[in-house]
């Protein structure tokens, strides 16, 4: 009973570690990489599809991303797509390639994907406490319902704390290479 509310707990605490690293390529560092389209949806037949569904996404140089689409009436679609993005992106075509030249990051810029970074690293904090919270509310309620007794309850709340510190430390060590990524020239 205890093994498999702490088990929930971790693997809960796990996604959110992931969905921080999938927010975190949401913020794009001066390179340019295929992730930073991940969020971009293209009408395709009247339904919204990612990006990397419709074309081949690859990287020409480190500032420019090159963009082939599979077929050829969607390279309108696919540049409307990547200006209605809040990337901040301008698209160039050429025939059917469509090139996206990554700008260079001001101060200002990289302080503003700082300040990103950091909300969404605090969002993966909350989630985890979250997580915690609700671990911690089943071992009560497994006091409650007199399944485990008061000494089981703090020592699983303990194991709970410990679990819970060890992401906290991946989600600020993830932050930490975020942050270091986005500070480099």
């Amino acid at each position: 009973m205890i093994n498999e509310i702490k088990k929930d707990a971790e693997q809960r605490m796990q996604r959110a570690i992931e969905a921080l690293g999938t927010n975190f390529n949401k913020i794009r560092t001066g390179r340019a990489h295929p992730s930073i389209l991940d969020s971009v949806m293209v009408s395709y037949y009247g339904s919204d599809t990612p990006l990397s569904q419709v074309a081949n996404i690859s990287v020409l140089d480190a500032r420019t991303l090159s963009i082939s689409a599979w077929e050829k009436n969607l390279v309108p679609e696919i540049e409307k797509a990547i200006m209605k993005s809040d990337l901040g992106l301008n698209p160039s075509t050429m025939g059917d390639l469509i090139r996206l030249p990554m700008p260079m990051l001001t101060e200002e810029t990289r302080k503003n994907y700082i300040k990103q970074a950091r909300s969404e690293a605090e969002n993966a904090r909350i989630s985890v406490r979250n997580i915690r919270r609700d671990a911690n509310g089943s071992l009560k309620d497994l006091v409650k319902d007199k399944e485990i007794s008061e000494d089981e309850e703090r020592r699983a709340q303990d194991e709970v704390q410990k679990i819970t510190n060890k992401y906290i430390a991946e989600v600020d060590a993830a932050l930490g290479v975020k942050e270091k990524d986005l500070m480099e020239i």
